[in-house]
């Protein structure tokens, strides 16, 4: 009788283990989702933030009517994007600020419009920030999607009903003669 009793306990010794460390792992899940959120709403607010400097800008007067036109176009869509759509247009906005923003002599001339240099400032913080929220997000993405993918996570269904995390894929890279120029 002795041995079966301690066979009982053992077993059930094992099994609170188990299941504290499916506990465990369940709320580093729930963590990293969460983490996920915080992160998105980062992102969603420096491409935000950087869309509407740039539509700002765009309709100042302190840029040539064509470059306007294009940086509003460009800016509007990105801030009128469906989720769906949305990483296409902040790539678009992208290529849009490097076009306008190619030579230095373009930046230079939004520095001797009056008011012309806070607003390439807050421009040039806008773009520079933006890839930093993106890896960030993206970084919580990857921890995720490497943790969703063992074997306990799938077998236990320790995801819950949480969707599958997806990383933001855009064209962030800055235009190099804005930010060569505050550097």
């Amino acid at each position: 009788m002795l041995p079966v009793t301690a066979t009982l306990i053992w077993i059930l010794v094992a099994l609170v283990a188990i299941g504290l460390y499916l506990s465990w792992t369940a709320g580093r899940l729930d963590r990293l989702h969460a983490r996920i959120d915080a992160t998105r709403a980062g992102l969603d607010a420096q491409l935000l933030r950087r869309a509407s400097v740039a539509q700002e800008l765009a309709t100042s007067g302190v840029l040539d009517p064509a470059a306007s036109i294009v940086l509003y176009e460009a800016a509007h869509a990105a801030r009128q994007a469906e989720e769906e759509q949305r990483e296409v247009a902040e790539s678009e906005l992208s290529q849009a600020l490097r076009a306008v923003f190619a030579e230095p002599a373009q930046v230079e001339a939004v520095h001797e419009v009056p008011g012309g240099e806070s607003a390439a400032h807050e421009l040039t913080e806008a773009v520079r920030r933006v890839p930093m929220a993106r890896r960030f997000h993206n970084d919580a993405v990857g921890a995720a999607r490497r943790l969703r993918q063992h074997r306990k996570v799938r077998w236990f269904r320790l995801a819950g009903h949480a969707p599958f995390p997806m990383a933001f894929e855009m064209d962030d890279e800055p235009p190099a003669a804005l930010v060569d120029r505050a550097a």
